[in-house]
């Protein structure tokens, strides 16, 4: 079994650590990948804490009797009995900070922290086992079309969303700008669906708002720690200086956290140069990693 775990950049919910796993390549063949893994196991671990044949007999047992058992279905691959299986095995650590996303959600996710991407720009859910729309952005394409929150989801071009989950549903509307894509909806309180076709555009994921208020405050609710953060947050602290205020809330409720760089080069604002911003502590297996104030 050969696995290809690619960390371009740490992703850090706020005032924890976290490790997501993004798989770029997996390949795996089932005996040789069952050999391979366990000789990898062995290797980078101490003896008393060998994992043998005969403790990961069952999982092997299992994946027979379900594939000899189970009814078989189209929407359930070998591939994605892998992807479950190390899902499990990245949640038996419990630790809610600690996740692996196969190769569909890990694209979402890096397109979401990247702070734009090609879209229609609209919020989905499911509501009654129906995919709907939440909420349209403002001024984006799928806004310009018409769409409006409560409108149900049938198709997305040819495809049927029935018994679609959100997130495979997102990653057929998103594509390039200047694409096209057909959406078959059913408008709130209409019976009959209508076809929007929307040409896709750079949709960019709101990071920021400032706000003045009373008593000489101006205030900076951060979404998230997007790519694009740090010179929004720049921008927002000219703002505050030519503002005349003289009292600065950063409001970071509901903020899911984002990329530790972005993070790092923000608190580098508040604190002196060379003052500690976070260490990346890995135990006994590896050096920490020390993130100082830069200064700015």
């Amino acid at each position: 079994m050969k696995i290809n775990l690619n960390f371009k950049n740490k992703y850090i919910p706020i005032g924890v650590g976290a490790l997501v796993i993004i798989c770029a390549v997996f390949y795996v063949g089932f005996s040789s990948g069952k050999n391979s893994a366990l000789s990898s196991i062995h290797n980078d671990m101490n003896n008393k804490d060998l994992i043998t044949d005969a403790q990961f007999a069952p999982f092997w047992k299992v994946w027979q009797v379900l594939d000899q058992k189970y009814v078989k279905s189209a929407s359930s691959t070998p591939q994605d009995k892998i992807w479950g299986a190390i899902e499990g095995l990245a949640s038996s650590y419990k630790d809610p900070y600690t996740v692996f996303f196969p190769p569909s959600q890990s694209k979402l996710f890096l397109d979401d922290i990247s702070g734009n991407f090609g879209g229609v720009g609209m919020e989905i859910g499911i509501k009654n086992s129906q995919l709907v729309v939440v909420s349209p952005l403002k001024d984006s394409p799928a806004s310009r079309a018409g769409v409006k929150s409560g409108d149900a989801i049938l198709k997305i071009d040819a495809t049927s969303t029935q018994g679609m989950p959100v997130d495979q549903a997102v990653s057929y509307i998103r594509g390039p700008k200047g694409t096209e894509v057909s959406i078959t909806f059913v408008p709130v309180g209409a019976k009959e669906p209508i076809v929007k076709k929307i040409v896709r555009d750079t949709i960019n994921i709101p990071t920021l708002d400032t706000e003045s208020l009373p008593g000489g405050i101006f205030n900076i609710k951060l979404y998230s720690f997007t790519a694009q953060s740090p010179n929004l947050f720049r921008n927002a602290l000219r703002d505050f200086i030519a503002s005349g205020d003289h009292k600065l809330i950063l409001d970071l409720r509901g903020n899911p956290g984002g990329y530790l760089d972005a993070a790092w080069d923000m608190a580098s604002y508040f604190l002196p140069a060379g003052k500690l911003v976070v260490t990346e502590d890995f135990g006994t297996k590896s050096t920490p990693n020390v993130f100082k104030s830069k200064g700015i």
